[in-house]
């Protein structure tokens, strides 16, 4: 049996912009601050393994507590008591669970387009997994993400269904939509948060404010 949770900008010591459960360390709030943030969710849900993300396809293999944070954009483990974590503010935070492996996934529109979920997906498999099934949590909708064109034509050429509008009609595109038609392809059940983080208070939005914290999706056997 997995556990998953997806946190919000609530409940946490942060201050200003990053008020106040801002997991991040690379942003501009006081690291002793997000070290207490972090402590308070090791006290709800045990050791914890977050990752350097820089919107690639790296896939690691946890199997065992590390003291610094692996560069990749998704969190594999087999390893009951280990909680994985993906930080986001925007991006989708997306966990993937079945009986015997768990992933933490980054999906940004790089990631959908570089394959970051089918690459998690083709790891877990190869550690055993079977039946997963896909959280997708809260993330900027297909209505607030504006883009430009050639951002928008070079995702939509690979993802259709990724092509939105904004409410003004401007080109806009809707990664959630675009990363559950990939996970169906690959026979995974979703289940979606639908709550977007632009247009909700309770959430850190880079689109809406560069200066700001990262929530985080929490994913263990």
């Amino acid at each position: 049996m997995s556990f998953t949770f997806f946190t919000d900008r609530l409940g946490g010591f942060s201050q200003g912009d990053f008020s106040s459960l801002n997991l991040a360390l690379h942003v501009e709030d006081d690291s002793s601050t997000v070290l207490r943030n972090r402590e308070l969710i090791e006290k709800n849900h045990g050791t914890t393994v977050y990752m350097n993300q820089v919107h690639g396809n790296a896939v690691e293999v946890i199997s065992q507590h590390l003291d610094a944070s692996p560069t990749c954009d998704a969190l594999v483990t087999a390893v009951p008591g280990i909680t994985l974590a993906v930080l986001t503010a925007d991006c989708i935070p997306l966990l993937l669970a079945s009986e015997k492996v768990v992933a933490a996934v980054h999906v940004g529109r790089r990631g959908l387009v570089n394959g970051v979920a089918i690459k998690t997906i083709e790891k877990m498999r190869e550690l055993g997994a079977s039946s997963i099934s896909a959280h997708i949590g809260p993330s900027i909708c297909g209505t607030c993400y504006e883009v430009d064109e050639r951002t928008f034509n070079e995702v939509v050429a690979l993802h259709p269904l990724a092509a939105s509008r904004t409410s003004q009609g401007t080109l806009a595109l809707d990664l959630p939509r675009a990363l559950v038609a990939v996970l169906e392809q690959f026979s995974l059940s979703s289940t979606i948060e639908l709550r977007c983080t632009m247009e909700d208070p309770n959430f850190f939005s880079y689109r809406k404010s560069q200066r700001t914290g990262r929530q985080a999706g929490l994913i263990r056997l």
